[in-house]
């Protein structure tokens, strides 16, 4: 006996270890043949809470994961992309798109699953074409999805001769609550729902459990798949927590009210099992399906309540910054180009401030490395991203509209005042990096080298701060005064590479924390370069070099 649990286990555990590699695989593949563009995906198709449930289901099948779906909604909440509103469609999707899986291990093709294996892995191997090797890895995932079946349902075959685990399935029939935490903890500790359901699918088609003793574990699972939400919020924005406690509030709500009607529910998927002559995985597939899209149905009438109630639970106000453009209306691109100018300068001025707290945040950042403010550097970077996309694009559309001269001016400056914006944006986006990698190599910085950086910080951020001023009020002295900052930002940049070569010949620093120094020197400038640009468009000519 001792050998044979043995067998059990090595074959189980084994199993299911191939099984969530092939559903990683698979999920990864379909995601990168859908043009890796799922936050886009959920950005742009959430406008209301019925497209917010399709994205949610259309995501999770792409990504073969609920949890997934949910800890990228939270994320995108956090980040300010996504309303609460708007998530709660996402979340209550992804509950729906998670139940493909299942549908896909009912359909039984273990014998198959060796050849499909083969069949991807001679893709991954021989073709070079990115897409081919995409549909390779979705393949290869895909065989190895059943193939980890094939081997748990050899594992958990001889379980049911074993007399602990048939006390245990009687448990499970007198106390359904017992079946509920197994599948609850079970999942959390896997990570994948799609995991749990596998297992039970195995179980219940080996004959090693009934219908009803099944039925609690798969409700569990739902508890269970919201544990890594909570997780993924913890320290996040009050939305992102609020959105996590949306998912748990409807998984919980949803199993309670399914354990109260367990034994009508069990008699109607036994019901359905016998009438459409379904195998015991499919009967599963079809017991969780029917549950969360039943789930669904209930809930969705009930998104406002539910976002009215979380933010009750979780009072504040939110800080997460807000990426969506304010002041750019389609209806003056038409009706008057002159108005719709004005409009886009007043939101590249909104953006400008943002490049300038952006830069604040690393400098708070570079000090005291609190997370917090790397995470508010890395939100604002994400909304002038967002922001430039916006802008360029009403721009764009502007541009066919009949402008004067002097609009033709200001519409080329506008053009170039946003990406050099959005660039300043990338560069203190390298320098948090450069700050994260600083911390995780345990690279130390001298007290000399602290000093200089933070001079060319505080220096860079008033040029930057003044070039968004000028660009605010067309002030040519504000814009003569970027001129002599980013002068001195040259001259101090210079300055200080040379201080730095110093102190690495009297051997004060060493070479990795030299080239962490300096690579945040170089950006620092960069950004120096992107401030006088601005101001150039507010003077309307470019200054010579030997000027500035």
């Amino acid at each position: 006996m001792e050998i044979e649990i043995q067998n059990v286990l090595f074959e189980f555990f084994g199993g299911l270890g191939i099984f969530l590699l092939g559903i990683k695989y698979m999920g990864d593949g379909l995601q990168k043949t859908a043009g890796d563009r799922l936050k886009d995906l959920l950005d742009k198709f959430t406008s209301n809470p019925f497209m917010g449930v399709l994205s949610g289901i259309i995501v999770t099948i792409l990504l073969q994961t609920s949890t997934g779906t949910t800890v990228l909604a939270v994320g995108l909440v956090n980040a300010g992309f996504m309303t609460l509103r708007q998530s709660i469609g996402v979340i209550m999707g992804a509950n729906v798109g998670t139940t493909f899986t299942a549908f896909i291990i009912g359909i039984k093709i273990e014998e198959y699953a060796l050849p499909i294996v083969a069949v991807g892995a001679l893709m991954l191997f021989f073709f070079k074409n990115q897409k081919l090797l995409n549909y390779g890895q979705t393949i290869f995932g895909f065989g190895a999805l059943f193939l980890g079946l094939d081997l748990m349902g050899s594992g958990l075959y001889p379980l049911r001769y074993l007399q602990a685990f048939q006390d245990l399935m009687v448990q499970l029939s007198d106390q359904p609550l017992l079946g509920v935490m197994i599948g609850a903890l079970f999942t959390f500790l896997v990570q994948s729902s799609s995991g749990t359901i596998g297992i039970l699918q195995n179980l219940y088609g080996q004959g090693a459990m009934e219908l009803q003793e099944a039925m609690p574990i798969l409700f569990g699972n739902n508890i269970g798949t919201t544990i890594t939400a909570i997780i993924a919020s913890i320290g996040a924005s009050i939305a992102a927590r609020r959105a996590a406690l949306t998912h748990v509030i409807f998984n919980l709500t949803g199993a309670i009210i399914i354990i109260l009607l367990l034994r009508p529910y069990t008699a109607l998927i036994a019901m359905i099992q016998e009438s459409l002559g379904l195998n015991a995985e499919m009967t599963v597939a079809f017991a969780h399906g029917i549950f969360n899209v039943a789930n669904l149905i209930i809930s969705f009438p009930f998104i406002g309540l539910l976002a009215y109630l979380v933010t009750k639970l979780i009072p504040g106000e939110d800080s997460a910054i807000e990426f969506k453009p304010t002041h750019l209306d389609p209806i003056f691109i038409k009706q008057s180009p002159a108005v719709a100018l004005d409009q886009a300068r007043e939101e590249i001025i909104r953006m400008g401030d943002y490049a300038y707290r952006g830069l604040t945040e690393t400098a708070l950042f570079l000090n005291n490395h609190e997370t917090k403010h790397s995470d508010n550097a890395f939100q604002l970077e994400n909304a002038l991203n967002k922001l430039d996309r916006e802008i360029t694009d009403y721009l764009v559309h502007l541009s066919v509209s009949q402008l004067s001269d002097a609009d033709s001016e200001r519409h080329t400056a506008m053009m170039d005042a946003v990406r050099d914006i959005e660039r300043i944006g990338d560069h203190f986006e390298n320098i948090i990096e450069l700050i994260q990698f600083k911390i995780s190599s345990k690279i130390v910085l001298t007290d000399d080298a602290k000093q200089d950086l933070n001079h060319m910080i505080e220096l860079t951020n008033s040029t930057v701060k003044k070039a968004v001023e000028a660009l605010s009020t067309m002030n040519r002295e504000d814009a003569l005064e970027v001129v002599k900052l980013e002068n001195n930002i040259d001259r101090l940049e210079k300055k200080y590479r040379k201080s730095h070569i110093i102190r690495l010949n009297e051997g004060k620093c060493s070479g990795s924390s030299g080239i962490v120094y300096v690579d945040i020197l170089s950006n620092l400038e960069r950004i120096g370069d992107h401030a006088l640009n601005i101001a150039e468009e507010v003077l309307g000519e470019k200054i010579p070099e030997t000027v500035h």
